[in-house]
């Protein structure tokens, strides 16, 4: 493909460039990510990458749960439990995601549009809304089979990372939730966040090849979240709980360590366009969700270990 010069390129892609845009820039850098949400479509029906994923972790969730519950006979679930419990974890995950986003995140597209609420296109979910759901779910599925609150949330804990890291590739795939400009060597330029649907564009696509857009390289924050608060926090969990554990230390520890992982991968995330930085140019909506959960981890297994959970 032809070399393109700077100048030619739409002003929007040429900002910031310096003494590139003076000569022709023969070739990227970086990878280009340009997707298609849509994995496959079923007569009117698109099947997109992110429902994919979301079905992959309900998929995993149900086959190591009952594996564990096979397995793991002091827990004292079985089979049947794990795929009762997947029905009521599945609308908490989806309503709570989708509410957490509305109103931590788009509180003031509701405020314009009450309908977009029901947008799900538009702004997708939220992880601290879909934890509230999930909570919501596990006291009721305690209540229903006379399990405690903490009986049911340690045996879910180990379940979820896997879920957490798919949900990511997802966003990975579907170009969005990326990270802050960056010139590392594994920095990636994201179509969606050049141009607004950039993965069918052929001009960006060449202007990729012509190197015209290395300065707008970012971070791939999606695959840091992938790897910490996905495949991270899931061994940590796995090797945690496998023998038995005071009640509450499970659950506590999956809140210190999604935390922490989440913390830290704010530092590479775009903050999200319509809050930006909460506070000091750097702390975002994610960290401050986050920290409530470190401490309320500390808390949770600081009082399991003293006996005072049951």
């Amino acid at each position: 493909m032809a070399d393109i010069c700077c100048h030619s390129l739409p002003e929007k892609w040429n900002l910031h460039l310096g003494d590139k845009a003076q000569h022709v820039v023969s070739s990227s850098s970086y990878f280009f990510i340009a997707f298609d949400p849509v994995a496959f479509s079923l007569g009117p029906l698109d099947v997109h990458w992110y429902g994919i994923m979301y079905l992959l972790a309900f998929l995993f969730f149900w086959g190591y749960g009952s594996w564990l519950a096979r397995t793991r006979a002091w827990w004292g679930w079985s089979s049947q439990d794990v795929g009762d419990f997947l029905f009521y974890a599945m609308l908490g995950v989806v309503l709570g995601g989708r509410l957490g986003y509305v109103f931590f995140y788009g509180f003031q597209n509701l405020l314009d549009d009450p309908l977009f609420l029901f947008k799900i296109t538009q702004g997708g979910m939220s992880f601290h809304g879909g934890l509230i759901g999930s909570l919501v779910a596990i006291w009721w599925f305690g209540r229903r089979t006379g399990r405690t609150f903490w009986q049911v949330a340690d045996f879910v804990a180990p379940l979820v990372p896997v879920g957490l890291g798919l949900g990511r590739i997802g966003n990975f795939i579907g170009g969005e939730l990326w990270g802050r400009y960056s010139d590392v060597p594994w920095a990636m330029i994201f179509a969606n966040a050049v141009e607004p649907g950039g993965w069918q564009s052929a001009e960006l696509e060449a202007a990729w090849r012509a190197g015209a857009l290395d300065h707008l390289a970012r971070h791939p924050s999606q695959l840091y979240q992938a790897l910490g608060e996905g495949l991270g926090l899931f061994v940590l969990l796995a090797v945690f709980s496998w023998k038995p554990r005071p009640a509450a230390a499970v659950s506590g520890l999956f809140l210190l360590g999604y935390g922490c992982f989440r913390f830290m991968a704010e530092f590479f995330r775009e903050p999200d366009a319509q809050l930006g930085f909460i506070a000091g140019e750097w702390l975002t909506m994610g960290m401050l969700l986050s920290l409530p959960m470190v401490l309320a981890g500390i808390i949770i297994m600081s009082l399991a270990y003293r006996g005072r959970r049951k």
